[in-house]
């Protein structure tokens, strides 16, 4: 049975324009840049160059502008419709930032791929024309490290159906033997273990060489495991040249592919968004003055709605039409020269409390100078949402006197410590990583001797606990950090 019913309930909705304004302040710089860059393609109302001196005589000083108000009747009175929109330039550009401002600019630097260097190599081989296409075929199989990772009865199979070539295994195991010719040493391989002994076969055959060749093709399960006395015995010798031999191994490249750009990898440079800097013991917090660009309306746009209101045209349909157009295209132009505005103000509103709160490890560069801090405690002191906290701290970097770091490094939570003090996790952590630096390689220290030596220390933590920031900070088990 239908039944009808009154309610009332209370929602909140973000307008189009909040939602965008969101949007740009989660932007990084270079994503910015382009955002900026298709608003000037799509709004010709909006431009880059500075017209300062003519939209000072252009406008007056009313400050009441409706951007909510949009022509929707034929009957239109241009002169009423052009009065209410007297704006001061001040809101009309969207930089307070000089030329001469400090810019940080990424180093670009380019190279050719690592595909394009393989294929120019395996074309210098003397193959004849289907074994040069199916070596190109074999690099084109190749992940970003250098290995083949497929196995080639599947590539076989994939010639066959998807290109209509036939051939055999053999032959592309034949055609890969040349192709883990080329350089880098150890492309091709199907394995680290291939890959290691690809690299050694290459170098001088030393002594030291041929005990490392022999260390990786016929005791690398033991290698992997850091069972030095068995390979000592195994290969009769003594831990001085067991030493020599892991060094000679350690100088070759488990990543091949790594040592030159991969053609499917876009490197992107990071640009900081901020720049703290020292000045005489006191922090200086810029922002990069790309995150200001020059925007402001057009003078063009304006010259053309001053022309409609010369023409004294009360209700012509087409002028109508017209000063909607350029109306709107203007009031487009004067929200977004605004949203960036905003956005400039959220970004260091927010990051001058994130700096203000972690004071001393910016004065300093101490890990374990950081504060326990939260996103709740920067939105509750700049009165913000904590999404927005967040949309700043995801995506944005920060390049200080220690390094360019990502704004989110800087927040953790907090525990307690014997003393009763709140210590940050990445305090505690700094602490188990210098632990760790500072232990026997011969007798490494396990998890549960971890989690006493920081309990001496002040910092009561269980076991599973050390394990988990130890994997945080991609240090391997004790068993794997054991050396000679």
């Amino acid at each position: 049975m239908l039944k009808q019913s009154l309610s009332l309930k209370l929602s909140q909705k973000l307008s189009p324009q909040q939602i965008q304004l969101m949007k740009l302040i989660q932007l990084p710089l270079q994503d910015l840049e382009q955002r900026i860059k298709e608003e000037l393609e799509e709004n010709p109302a909006l431009e880059e160059e500075s017209y300062e001196d003519e939209m000072r005589d252009d406008f007056g000083d009313n400050d009441d502008y409706d951007s909510d108000n949009v022509i929707e009747s034929d009957d239109i009175d241009v002169d009423q419709y052009l009065s209410d929109d007297e704006i001061p330039d001040y809101r009309l550009k969207s930089n307070n930032y000089s030329s001469d401002d400090d810019q940080y600019e990424a180093p670009v630097v380019t190279s050719k791929s690592f595909y394009d260097t393989l294929n120019e190599q395996i074309g210098w081989k003397k193959l004849n024309e289907e074994d040069q296409f199916l070596s190109r075929y074999l690099i084109g199989n190749l992940d970003e490290d250098g290995y083949l990772r497929r196995d080639i009865q599947s590539i076989t199979d994939d010639l066959a159906f998807s290109h209509g070539v036939m051939t055999t295994a053999e032959k592309l195991n034949f055609l890969l033997k040349k192709v883990q010719e080329l350089d880098p040493a150890g492309v091709g391989a199907r394995d680290l273990q291939e890959c290691l002994s690809l690299q050694l076969s290459r170098r001088n055959q030393s002594e030291k060489v041929i005990l490392a060749k022999r260390i990786i093709d016929e005791l690398f399960l033991s290698f992997t495991r850091k069972h030095f006395e068995k390979i000592m015995s195994k290969l009769e010798i003594d831990e001085d040249t067991l030493r020599e031999v892991l060094e000679e191994i350690s100088k070759l490249n488990p990543r091949p592919g790594n040592s030159i750009e991969s053609g499917r990898t876009i490197s992107q440079a990071i640009t900081p968004d901020f720049i703290i800097q020292i000045n005489e013991g006191e922090l200086e917090l810029s922002l990069n003055s790309r995150n200001a660009p020059e925007l402001n309306v057009s003078s063009e746009y304006r010259n053309m709605l001053e022309a409609y209101k010369a023409q004294g045209t009360r209700k012509d349909k087409k002028v109508a039409e017209a000063a909607q157009f350029v109306k709107q295209k203007l009031d487009a132009a004067k929200w977004f020269i605004d949203a960036i505005q905003q956005r400039q103000q959220t970004l260091l509103i927010t990051m001058s409390s994130i700096m203000n709160y972690q004071k001393e490890y910016f004065l300093t560069g101490d890990e374990k100078k950081l504060r326990p801090m939260i996103l709740k405690d920067i939105a509750d002191e700049i009165n913000m949402d904590i999404s927005t906290v967040s949309r700043v701290a995801s995506s944005k970097y920060v390049l200080t006197p220690y390094g360019t770091f990502l704004i989110k490094q800087f927040f953790s939570e907090s525990m307690t410590n014997e003393d009763g003090e709140e210590v940050s996790t990445r305090e505690i952590k700094k602490i188990l990583e210098e632990s760790i630096a500072e232990e026997s390689k011969k007798k490494p220290l396990t998890d549960e001797k971890l989690a006493k030596l920081l309990k001496e220390k002040g910092y009561p933590i269980a076991r599973r606990t050390v394990a988990k920031y130890r994997e945080q900070l991609d240090i391997p088990v004790a068993r794997l950090r054991k050396e000679i």
